[in-house]
């Protein structure tokens, strides 16, 4: 996608309009979507392995972009190139965050997760001044890295020494946030200007990603002995939702309101999965999670200021 979330990243340009729902009502539809994404990992995880969830999340989201495909009779894209290129994006674009956010929230609470995630536009500015030559570093722009990362210090409760925090699961998070910007930089080089519809590139995209998860979960988990029903619904709605439906609805609003107005999604999510953790699911909230999420947040809008051009 073209902005930070735990969807799939669409690797064209959309020229197909929106549907006739205002978009606004697109547009929060979809942050709770976002938001709510969180909360669906911790409870599918309460009843199957990471790994579990993370592949049924990728049949179902697969499942919804192949009907819509059949629905608007787009084939997969051709080429060898393409597709080795789609596999690389699929891994560090759904796989593996999927996966490592789904292992994070085993020891951390949802709404550091859903946090952790809003850290994207960070890494993403931080590496785009290393790997893409277009974007230049401003004032304004590095005062917003430094920002948010004072951010993310605040909600780790850095002055504390971390007491309390889980290590192992704070950094899948965090690396998993890190994965989306190299997904797509990489992208950016390798896919930019492809001929294809976005959606027929994101279709084989998660295609590519469900078939590295079915040969990588029977590795490292054992078939479940039962369904629980709740943490299988929660996986099927993290994926037909989260990862199938969403996709399809900002790509409508890219094509009707543009990029920078469909990106600010990504400021709404971390909210809605806080408020979601602590009132669903009962997680505790310190002062410190909330300043620092809005620090963070500061931070990852100054990072994509862009500089004022003169008439």
């Amino acid at each position: 996608m073209t902005a930070v979330s735990p969807a799939s990243a669409p690797v064209a340009t959309v020229s197909r309009p929106g549907p006739g729902l205002d978009w606004r009502l697109r547009f929060g539809a979809l942050s709770l979507i976002w938001g709510f994404s969180f909360l669906l990992i911790k409870v599918g995880t309460e009843g199957y392995a990471p790994f579990q969830v993370t592949l049924g999340r990728l049949v179902f989201g697969t499942a919804v972009l192949a009907v819509a495909m059949a629905v608007r009779r787009e084939r997969l894209p051709r080429g060898t190139r393409t597709w080795a290129h789609l596999t690389v994006a699929a891994f560090l674009l759904n796989a593996l965050p999927f996966s490592l956010f789904a292992y994070a929230e085993l020891t951390i609470p949802s709404t550091l997760a859903g946090i952790c995630n809003a850290t994207s536009p960070l890494w993403g500015m931080a590496l785009s001044l290393v790997a893409l030559s277009e974007d230049r570093p401003t004032r304004t722009r590095v005062a917003g890295l430094g920002l948010g990362f004072l951010g993310v210090l605040t909600v780790l409760g850095a002055w504390q020494g971390f007491h309390g925090l889980d290590a192992t699961g704070t950094a899948m998070a965090l690396l998993a946030s890190l994965s989306y910007p190299i997904g797509w930089i990489y992208v950016r080089r390798t896919l930019a200007g492809s001929s294809h519809s976005n959606l027929s590139l994101t279709g084989a995209q998660l295609l590519l990603a469900t078939l590295q998860l079915a040969f990588v979960t029977p590795l490292f988990t054992s078939a479940p002995s039962h369904f629980p029903v709740v943490p299988l619904l929660a996986t099927a709605a993290l994926g037909a939702l989260g990862t199938g439906l969403a996709v399809l609805v900002q790509y409508g609003l890219v094509a009707e309101v543009g990029p920078t107005t469909a990106q600010m999604v990504t400021y709404f999510i971390p909210v809605i999965a806080t408020a979601a953790g602590v009132a669903i699911l009962g997680e505790s909230l310190s002062w410190s999670t909330p300043v620092g999420a809005a620090i963070v947040l500061a931070g990852a809008a100054l990072t994509r200021a862009r500089p004022r051009t003169r008439p």
